[in-house]
């Protein structure tokens, strides 16, 4: 490999070593970062996908411009579509996914590859956020660095633990496997969901391996609110997610939701309904209080660490985000349950949308709708539909 220098630009007829999918919609700054990051990869040589959803800002220009392949949609149809479409398109066997808020370290790419190299039975792997979030402000730093001890803990062996869940912020794949479990579901997750998640389940469920590696690590540039926060946290991923673990059967044990945390959010939700209660009686003060501090003494090691990176004052600032997240995954359970006994079969299915026309720069092809929905007019030739196959 010392002939041909890492990077999309590689020259050489040689198949590259890994594809690398980034969808974009409108990234802008961030999106730059995330590119000019990666170019500083080192290790392994790799193509780029970008999968431009429909952007107004120029993006694709952008991707094109650091010698990515653009597949570029003519409205947005969502991540779930765009990164089938990414993959369909992908030359190596093994698929990078990666969000276009998340720039990874230099060595990122070739500590995963590696993994599989090491590795033959290994179908997936995926990473964390590093412990050093750019976007000023608590809410941002709180959230990300709540994200990489999540995904930090559990027991690993040789720098990676056993997952049955999938995640494409920091993610590895291989082609084969992807395309043939039907890569991910964009009728039931249209808007940025719980897709990975999903097929996580699927493909352990069919016997393949997935582990999470402890090295594998990117920076997430996003800088939340605490509006953005509370949308994501339950209309993004704890209803969906709930939901899916009801359909499927799924008494959900890892990261997010390890027991312990589950009686953080019981803990929560009793400290809420006292202070409700507490106008009335005012010894409810007491149940209030003694669900926050069960909250504070569950999670010591999370806010020892937060002291370590950014100091007492900000754990101390922490806690009460922290239980506005515990709130977030109460409301998503009971929203979700409550969307459940309402009607579990017409919750088991999506209506199927209808994709965007997609055109590759490179590849001069048109991609076309995903299959469920017959077109109204006739496809031009040259227009495919992607199955997810």
């Amino acid at each position: 490999m010392d002939d041909v220098p890492p990077g999309p630009t590689a020259p050489g007829p040689r198949r590259p070593a890994l594809s690398v999918v980034i969808p974009v919609l409108n990234g802008g700054r961030d999106f730059e970062h995330c590119l000019r990051r990666l170019r500083d990869s080192r290790g392994t040589d790799y193509e780029l996908i970008v999968v431009d959803d429909g952007s107004t800002d120029g993006s694709a220009d952008r991707a094109a411009a650091a010698g990515a392949s653009v597949i570029r949609f003519d409205r947005p149809c969502g991540p779930a579509f765009a990164r089938n479409g990414g993959a369909k398109a992908a030359k190596a066997d093994l698929v990078f996914f990666l969000d276009a808020d998340v720039a990874v370290h230099p060595e990122t790419l070739a500590r995963a590859a590696a993994r599989f190299e090491a590795d033959p039975g290994l179908t997936a792997l995926f990473g964390s956020y590093d412990d050093e979030p750019p976007a000023p402000g608590v809410v941002s730093r709180f959230r990300n660095l709540l994200h990489h001890f999540t995904h930090q803990q559990g027991d690993f062996t040789d720098g990676v633990r056993p997952a049955h869940t999938f995640w494409t912020g920091c993610g590895m794949i291989r082609r084969r496997a992807f395309l043939d479990a039907g890569g991910f579901d964009p009728r039931l997750y249209v808007r940025p969901a719980i897709e990975d998640i999903e097929l996580g389940y699927r493909l352990t469920r069919a016997g393949h391996r997935i582990v999470l590696a402890r090295d594998v690590l990117g920076t997430h540039l996003k800088r939340w609110t605490l509006a953005s926060v509370v949308k994501t946290d339950i209309f993004q991923r704890g209803v969906p997610w709930m939901l899916l673990m009801k359909r499927q059967g799924i008494a959900e044990t890892d990261l997010n939701v390890r027991p312990g945390q589950k009686v953080c959010v019981a803990a929560t939700g009793l400290a809420v309904l006292a202070l409700l209660a507490a106008p009335i009686w005012p010894w409810s003060l007491a149940a209030a209080l003694a669900g926050a501090l069960t909250v504070v003494g569950l999670n010591v090691p999370f806010y020892r660490f937060l002291a370590r990176k950014r100091g007492v004052a900000f754990a101390a600032a922490s806690v009460p985000l922290h239980l506005i997240y515990y709130l977030c995954c109460g409301a998503s359970v009971v929203i979700a349950m409550a969307l459940w006994r309402l009607g579990p079969g017409r919750l088991s299915k999506q209506p199927a949308v209808a994709g965007p026309k997609a055109f590759n720069k490179r590849t001069r092809r048109t991609a076309g709708a995903p299959a469920g929905r017959k077109p109204r007019r006739s496809r031009p030739r040259g227009e495919t539909r992607w199955t997810g196959r």
